[in-house]
């Protein structure tokens, strides 16, 4: 999906990011609540059952690049021992940026 933003056509993308380490119990998901609000995306962020934390985040490559690169730098960085990252085309679901329960 394109995206009329100023102007300047915006290819959307879809970044699905599985975190593992120690991951849960830290503050991980408000830290990245936090961060996203410098960026424009939208998208959650959730504790899995399985001990991973799942990120799902719809803007534009650049910008979920740029958002990946400061969740690590945010100080999460050496919680995190291994990211899963699967890109796909947006579907356009989300409102803001939320933590899922």
């Amino acid at each position: 999906m394109w995206q009329i933003n100023g102007g300047i056509v915006v290819k959307r993308s879809r970044m699905q990011i599985l975190y593992s380490g120690n991951v849960q119990g830290v503050g991980f998901r408000y830290t990245v609540k936090s961060v996203a609000a410098g960026f424009e995306v939208c998208g959650t962020v959730r504790n899995m059952p399985d001990g991973r934390v799942e990120l799902i985040a719809e803007g534009s490559k650049e910008e979920l690049l740029a958002f990946q690169q400061a969740v690590r730098e945010s100080g999460l960085d050496h919680f995190i021992r291994d990211e899963q990252i699967l890109w796909d085309a947006p579907q356009h679901d989300f409102r803001g940026f939320e933590i899922v329960r």
